[in-house]
């Protein structure tokens, strides 16, 4: 499979803008046989990344198995300066991930109290096949595949990170959607005990943790749901087991230490558009041309970095992934549905 490189010039705001409604279900569903077919792969220096210096963890037997079965690798957008991975520590070590605490270094202080075995994932709603289902037997139908993405915070900053992970377009199929699902709502794990930033009298999540794809965005070949990065299992501090990975949207929209995946009629609310909608809306894509309330979204400070080198970069339209994802909003303003 190939992602193809999508350049700057490749999308203008005025080619998004006129006002429609998105792809039919029937288009989708019925090209769920062809997923990737339009992508192809390998071969950059980054599909000879070197891990070996990323500590050994505790993965189960069969994430282990799985791990060692990961069958390709899938490229970001690249520039070889701007796109170098970044190192293990930096994205394991300053990311938010709230059921911890509020710093970015709280996830990787905190998140040893956190058990992610065993797990398992409730599969709902809309669907003909659901249930609760181990994640063992949640990851065994499919491949396991390493996808080298970017990923772009809400907040400006950006990282390079190489996930591992199963198209959630898989699971999607094996559920069977109803005719009434068109969106896939989300939540993630509610255990005070285990996760300090949930007991906390400071938070303003209103916990679950909750997020939502249209049904078009969840099957995307792009859409990954991870159980691993760097070549080995999830860090619980990054979302283990079990998180969500879409590239062209800001980084919120990934959520994290996954328990409940449901096929829903009407498009959920997501927790930070419940907190803050005039700064937080549903789709959340990656757009240099829209900015936050609060700063401009036009560049991006590249991790890492330092005082001495903010190594700042312009950001680009749906994070560099416009080529293979443009189409999915065609019609759309989106400034009006940020």
């Amino acid at each position: 499979m190939l992602i193809k490189i999508a350049k700057p010039s490749d999308l203008h705001e005025s080619d998004v803008t006129p006002e429609s409604i998105y792809l039919s279900r029937r288009r989708f569903m019925g090209g769920i046989a062809g997923l990737g077919a339009g992508l192809a792969l390998p071969g950059n220096v980054s599909a000879n990344a070197d891990y070996s210096d990323v500590p050994e963890g505790n993965a189960p037997a069969w994430l282990e198995e799985k791990i060692s079965d990961t069958q390709w690798r899938a490229i970001t957008p690249s520039d070889p300066e701007k796109d170098a991975l970044t190192p293990f520590d930096d994205a394991s070590g300053y990311n938010n991930f709230f059921e911890f605490g509020t710093d970015k270094r709280d996830p990787a202080r905190h998140a040893g109290s956190l058990e992610t075995q065993p797990w398992s994932v409730v599969v709902d709603g809309e669907v003909n096949n659901g249930g609760r289902i181990a994640l063992e037997d949640f990851a065994k139908p499919s491949q396991f595949e390493e996808r080298i993405y970017r990923l772009r915070c809400v907040e400006a900053w950006s990282m390079v990170i190489p996930w591992l992970g199963i198209p959630l377009a898989e699971v999607i199929k094996r559920a069977d959607p109803t005719s009434k699902a068109n969106y896939v709502r989300f939540e993630t794990l509610v255990d005070p005990d285990q996760m300090r930033g949930q007991r906390s009298s400071f938070s303003i999540i209103d916990w679950p943790y909750v997020e939502g794809l249209r049904l078009d965005e969840a099957m995307h070949p792009l859409t990954l749901l991870a159980m691993g990065m760097y070549g080995r299992e999830l860090p619980n501090q990054n979302g283990a087991p079990l998180r969500l990975v879409v590239p062209w949207k800001y980084g919120f929209k990934s959520i994290k230490s996954i328990v409940r995946i449901s096929l829903v009629e009407e498009q959920p609310v997501n927790s930070w558009q419940q907190i803050a909608p005039n700064e937080y809306g549903f789709y959340a894509n990656v757009n240099p041309q829209v900015d936050h309330p609060r700063w401009s979204q036009a560049t991006e400070r590249r991790l890492p970095n330092s005082l001495f080198n903010t190594n700042t970069i312009d950001t680009l339209m749906f994070n560099g992934y416009a080529e293979d994802v443009a189409e999915l909003y065609a019609g759309m303003d989106l400034r009006k549905h940020y």
